[in-house]
């Protein structure tokens, strides 16, 4: 029997958090190996395991699979969670990079320089609401459907999900324009599996605070 993917990255979100939120959605349990030190990192480094030097790193079905990306869209195809044919997974693939870019800007806010978070923290709030939500408030409407691609969940809307909850930790009220959002919120919420990824003692992380970017800052000498 193949064992859990285990994922190899630091205690934080980062770039790993969205790979969490995918294996979780499916109902595939999983281990994690934190990278707690710059000895941590410099170990997988040395030994071989990280194609490009870079993590995250899940090793699953015998491979040690690095690139985000690459590791997402291997998750989504595994699971079911990739739309049924080409189109279909080209508009998966379109709402995702919209997700993640939006997630992009909130991850790198806590390490960004104090006297600019104010500004950069606008910014996000506004590409949220003009630029990335109201594409997504249109697709439902438009598609008339539960989901955002064909009618039945996708990695799309976990992603979305995640971007909606990362947006309202910098904003809670950030979707009082967008009822078709808010109502995708709760329905995804919903879903037995990412119910219990959202309760407490999940695998979820916490939002990035002072702390865990001194940490990442020494593991990764930024």
């Amino acid at each position: 029997m193949v064992g859990k993917p285990k994922l190899h990255y630091t205690k934080g979100r980062g770039k790993m958090e969205s790979i969490r939120w995918l294996l979780a959605a499916a109902g595939v349990e999983f281990e994690e190996e934190f990278i707690e030190t710059k000895e941590d990192l410099e170990k997988l480094r040395n030994d071989g395991v990280l194609l490009f030097q870079q993590v995250p790193m899940v090793e699953i079905d015998g491979m040690k699979m690095v690139q985000t990306r690459a590791i997402l869209s291997y998750i989504a195809a595994k699971y079911n969670l990739y739309g049924k044919d080409l189109k279909e997974r080209a508009w998966i693939d379109m709402y995702v990079e919209g997700t993640t870019d939006l997630m992009g800007m909130i991850m790198y806010l806590p390490f960004q320089p104090a006297d600019t978070k104010e500004k950069n923290l606008a910014l996000i709030i506004e590409r949220a609401t003009t630029r990335y939500f109201p594409v997504y408030e249109k697709a439902l409407k438009d598609h008339g459907q539960d989901y955002l691609v064909g009618n039945k969940l996708s990695w799309a809307d976990i992603h979305l999900l995640e971007a909606i909850l990362m947006t309202e930790e910098c904003k809670p009220d950030v979707l009082s324009a967008f009822p078709l959002l808010q109502a995708f919120k709760g329905r995804i919420s919903n879903i037995p599996t990412i119910k219990k990824f959202l309760q407490p003692g999940s695998q979820r992380k916490p939002p990035t605070d002072e702390k865990s970017v001194a940490v990442v800052r020494k593991i990764f000498n930024i």
